[in-house]
């Protein structure tokens, strides 16, 4: 019985969740870190009130939690992906002062796990931290119907017949290349291009075929066969992308 007890007394108190406060507002920075401060699960690590003392906050603590205002920055969706790259462990909470339909879509898509008000009450926000660091979600009722009504709009496109004939060769050429895993680097190289443009075609085929990510753009191909009967189709474009240049110019390069 003796050595039962001092066994439990060896048993160490779980590690306090990490939190990263990014917030412009310093007011809100104190006033959250002193809510958290209260709960004895949770321990403050960083403030940051802009995107690069995020990203650096992010990097250097490896936080299990990062209460993010959105308006932080002018593209808060880019910014989570940034933040995911260095600390990809992360749960991140946006706080939004106005929920908005495509917003709460696009975020969740890049690896937000809960959206909150600015206005939540000090409970609320303790509890939405203790949930998403556990592997939760946390949405309010509005935001759960608006990925629902996300996901069927999603599952029709996906039952209708694929847009292939307003795709360019260029950007089939673009299409086969991420289904290969190639990144914008890579595909930019591939065709004698620069990686912004790259981008640019991108964002040109998501809007075509109504998708967000290059995960949803390779399952949207195998469904439907999108690229079926291409390679042959842009090889001579490929071709011509690379020896465009005068023969002069070549010898001189």
């Amino acid at each position: 019985m003796a050595n039962r007890a001092e066994e439990g007394k060896n048993i160490p108190n779980p590690e306090p969740l990490k939190v990263i406060i990014a917030d412009t507002q310093s007011i809100y920075r104190v006033g959250i870190r002193k809510i958290f401060a209260l709960e004895d699960d949770m321990r403050v690590v960083a403030q940051a009130e802009s995107l690069g003392q995020t990203l650096a906050a992010a990097e250097k603590y490896q936080a299990d939690v990062i209460l993010f205002e959105a308006a932080i920055t002018p593209n808060p969706a880019e910014a989570i992906s940034e933040i995911l790259k260095r600390s990809p462990n992360s749960k991140i909470i946006v706080a939004l002062v106005e929920n908005d339909e495509d917003d709460t879509v696009d975020l969740l898509r890049r690896g937000v796990k809960g959206i909150v008000s600015r206005s939540i009450s000090p409970d609320l926000l303790v509890r939405s931290v203790r949930k998403v660091a556990g592997g939760e979600m946390w949405l309010d009722n509005q935001g759960v119907n608006w990925v629902i009504e996300a996901y069927r709009s999603q599952a029709a496109q996906l039952t209708t017949r694929p847009p292939k004939s307003r795709l360019s060769d260029k950007e089939l050429l673009i299409i086969s290349c991420v289904s290969q895993g190639m990144r914008n680097k890579e595909i930019a190289k591939e065709i004698n291009t620069t990686e912004q443009v790259i981008k640019n075609y991108l964002r040109k085929i998501y809007d075509k075929l109504g998708v967000s990510d290059r995960l949803e753009l390779a399952l949207y191909c195998i469904h439907h066969q999108l690229l079926k009967g291409v390679p042959a189709a842009i090889a001579p474009l490929a071709t011509t992308d690379k020896t465009s240049e005068p023969p002069a110019q070549q010898k001189a390069g």
